[in-house]
């Protein structure tokens, strides 16, 4: 079998077609791979990058070359979606990655909705896609992977998030009105990542869980409104991974509803199992964050190894890097995944 091009690997999974090999892949956003060790080695640092798409774009093609992950991942954070939303932020430091510091609503009942047009060229939307344009325009043959915050995690950014994990149940009509909202938003600004060049979109939802919601919100909410979003990006033409965090048991029915080309999970879910339940699933993971920080990397390469062997389709961090993540222990898992299939001559 030829070789692929790092796009054309993933592209091909996300497809259900036969790569040589499993991509593996670092999407951005919650899953961001600017560790400190990578910066410090290219100069290309954080918070300034979070601002300038120059700066972005130079920060994400250090990662690619440094860590060896086989695509660029933008943003580097879950703010971006937030802070145009009206809530507000830090930017961190080189060492902390930015949050929120204070939701702009009580209630759902208290959004006040603002005009969608706008909000894409206002905060850092901007910066985010210019970036994206930069790294698909120069780098071709290398994807770009758009990352958005799920609507549930983006609501949960927009309103207090313990008042209206509360509303789920007793104002419903309110918190489906602020759903369909950021999930507008999120559609639109995948549609501007696209037209800019990405080549496939990541949703990661961390509020959106069993353990958080249980299984009839997750599916009332966080399968809706993730559909809704994923159908309008694959009526673009382009795939979509999402993650879901957290252990899977109370909502594993649920997980072959949603209609991504691709699921990630948790390190805590046996991914071979899942795969094994629901062989129409896609599946991408889920390396240890906790063993990709603490090490040894011959632990990191043996995890890695059995991820490829048992046929995991993507290969991936299982949720967002320890920023202190040493970037040996990032090597161990690209290179691993690259060359364990020629040396074991599978």
């Amino acid at each position: 079998m030829a070789v692929l091009t790092e796009k054309a690997r993933l592209q091909a999974v996300l497809n259900k077609e036969l790569p040589d090999r499993p991509p593996v892949i670092c999407p951005g956003g919650m899953m961001n791979a600017a560790i400190v060790d990578v910066m410090k080695k290219s100069n290309q640092t954080l918070p300034a990058a979070h601002s300038d798409a120059v700066l972005m774009a130079d920060l994400a093609y250090a990662v690619h070359e440094y860590t060896g992950f086989e695509n660029f991942g933008l943003p580097f954070c879950m703010t971006v979606e937030a802070e145009v939303l009206g809530s507000e932020i830090t930017l961190g430091t080189l060492e902390c990655e930015p949050k929120i510091t204070r939701e702009v609503f009580a209630t759902a009942a208290q959004v006040e909705y603002k005009d969608i047009p706008t909000m894409l060229n206002s905060g850092r939307i901007p910066t985010v896609c210019q970036a994206v344009s930069l790294l698909s325009t120069n780098y071709p043959d290398i994807p770009v992977v758009g990352s958005l915050t799920g609507p549930v995690s983006t609501a949960a950014s927009i309103v207090d998030p313990v008042p209206f994990l509360k509303d789920l149940r007793r104002d419903p009509k309110n918190a489906h009105r602020v759903f369909d909202y950021v999930t507008a938003l999120l559609i639109a600004f995948a549609y501007k990542l696209i037209d800019n060049g990405a080549t496939v979109i990541a949703i990661g939802d961390p509020t959106a869980t069993g353990e958080i919601l249980g299984p009839k919100m997750f599916a009332e909410y966080a399968v809706t409104y993730i559909n809704k979003l994923t159908a309008a990006i694959q009526q673009k033409g382009v795939s979509v991974v999402v993650h879901i965090c957290g252990n899977l048991n109370s909502v594993k029915p649920l997980i072959p509803s949603l209609k991504a080309n691709g699921i990630s999970t948790d390190a805590i879910v046996n991914l071979k199992l899942l795969k094994d339940e629901f062989p129409e699933l896609t599946t991408m993971g889920n390396v240890s964050t906790y063993l990709l920080e603490l090490g040894p990397a011959e632990k990191v390469a043996v995890q890695t190894k059995n991820l490829v062997t048992q046929g995991i389709n993507i290969i991936a961090p299982a949720c967002g890097l320890s920023t202190s993540s040493p970037l040996a222990n990032i090597q161990a898992l690209t290179h691993t995944t690259k060359t364990i299939l020629s040396q074991e001559g599978v």
